[in-house]
């Protein structure tokens, strides 16, 4: 089943402080084209640079993810990303003017709340998915940190965290796809522990930082001189101890940390730039862990770019072979240039070429070093389209396809005799008034050897 991208249906505002900078920030989540992914445009700096959320961009973990891109820089992007996760969105174009998000009260519910108000739109594009193929680890022994993906054919996360902390104890969270993330997942806040205060502080971290947007967990007894001083540093009158946390706070679930640990895995696994199918585990992850987990994943999804989309079974039978080929495009030879299709729906043709010693233009390309010339490539590839374009008419026999233009050519590898070559078209946009836009690949067993951009015309013969 394919499933549409989507965007906002209209934009979102919100204004805080920075939970580091302590700055206030206005940002607005706006409605972008589909395929743009999330952006953030820094809207306080020279030309308004615009930054990718992408684990490539990621610069810093240390108390939540930064990204930078030619010296403009997000920080604590987490929240809204999970957000935007978790509430379906694909593409979002955030306006920001401060280099860190609002902190809110700590957790992602402000933002998703106001994504599912907005409402979402369905957009004319694939919703892109990465398929988790094998079990993959990354691992920090020293650490006790480990994530592990398994192939599924849906998500799911689970995240397992152990502070070595009588409060908080082991504790463990799960969520089954993204249907519970509004409910489950979005409303856990923050946390941190109370020795950790002083060094933050003392680093001229937190300024925005309150008992407001953040659980602060208490392991050993405080005096009355240190509550006071805390009352102090966060402008809270009596501030007290209860249960082990500060300021008689009340937790919106049991396990509301490792909650959190899990909205902050699903914002940093956003950065891969597209959903995942596959079971995801997790042993004490943390922003750190998570990005480069996610960067992990986009080498593999970079890495199977490269590589054929379809396996053909050589054994059988095609859909089209030479005959029924003949019969649908005008070609033949020496310039018929396809022998078999052996995959057709409506959105994706594939196609084969056997290169032999016996093509006509190795006779003059080149006759001591034989190679298949590029623009014979290019040509087969449009020949496949063509099958493809045809094949959205009643009467195919009737029309042809021609050339309107070539983009983005790019040869990666040259193709000799003896080698089978499988051509991958896919439409890039709709077919409306008789064009044709597609994008073409033509492997070479698991080589990449050519790709581009084709855009052709379906035109009635006029016999």
């Amino acid at each position: 089943m394919s499933h549409k991208q989507r965007t906002l249906a209209a934009p979102v505002a919100f204004r805080g402080k920075g939970l580091h900078t302590g700055l206030d920030v206005t940002m607005t989540v706006r409605p972008a084209e589909a395929g743009s992914g999330i952006r953030f445009r820094r809207t306080d700096l020279e030309n308004q640079p615009v930054v990718e959320a992408l684990a490539d961009n990621v610069v810093d973990t240390s108390r939540g993810t930064t990204i930078e891109k030619r010296g403009a820089r997000v920080g604590t992007i987490e929240h809204v990303m999970a957000a935007l996760w978790g509430c379906g969105v694909d593409n979002a174009l955030i306006d920001i003017d401060a280099p860190e998000t609002p902190i809110l009260d700590g957790s992602a519910r402000q933002y998703t709340e106001a994504v599912l108000a907005a409402g979402l739109v369905e957009q004319d594009a694939d919703r892109e998915y990465y398929d988790i193929v094998r079990k993959t680890v990354f691992s920090v022994p020293d650490r006790g940190v480990e994530i592990v993906a398994y192939p599924d054919d849906e998500f799911s996360l689970d995240v397992n965290v152990d502070f070595n902390s009588k409060i908080i104890g082991n504790q463990y969270a799960r969520l089954s796809g993204l249907d519970g993330f509004a409910a489950q997942i979005a409303p856990c806040r923050t946390f941190v522990f109370l020795h950790e205060l002083e060094p933050l502080i003392n680093n001229n971290l937190i300024k925005g930082g309150d008992l407001d947007n953040a659980i602060v967990i208490v392991e050993n007894p405080v005096s009355d001189e240190e509550l006071e001083r805390l009352s102090s540093i966060f402008n809270k009158k009596d501030v007290q101890v209860s249960e082990g946390y500060l300021n008689n706070l009340e937790l919106r679930f049991p396990n509301e940390p490792s909650r959190h640990k899990l909205l902050d895995m699903i914002g940093d696994l956003a950065l891969i730039g597209m959903r995942i199918r596959g079971r995801i585990v997790a042993y004490r992850p943390g922003h750190a862990a998570n990005t480069e987990f996610a960067k992990m994943l986009r080498k593999e999804i970079k890495r199977a770019a490269n590589l054929p989309k379809f396996r053909i079974d050589r054994d059988a039978a095609p859909l089209y072979d030479i005959n029924r080929i003949k019969k649908m495009l005008p070609h033949r030879p020496p310039f018929l240039l396809v022998d078999k299709i052996v995959h057709l729906d409506e959105q994706n043709v594939v196609g084969i070429k056997n290169v032999t010693m016996n093509e006509p233009f190795f006779v003059g390309h080149f006759p001591d070093e034989p190679v298949m010339p590029g623009v014979l490539i290019i040509e087969a590839m449009a020949q496949c389209g063509g099958i493809l374009a045809l094949s959205s008419v009643p009467d195919p026999e009737n029309y042809s396809t021609y050339f309107l233009k070539i983009d983005a050519v790019k040869f990666r590898d040259k193709v000799v005799p003896g080698d089978t070559l499988q051509f991958e078209l896919r439409l890039a946009e709709p077919i409306r008034r008789g064009l044709v836009t597609m994008q073409a690949r033509a492997f070479v067993g698991s080589r990449f050897v050519t790709e581009a951009l084709l855009m052709a015309q379906i035109v009635r013969n006029r016999a």
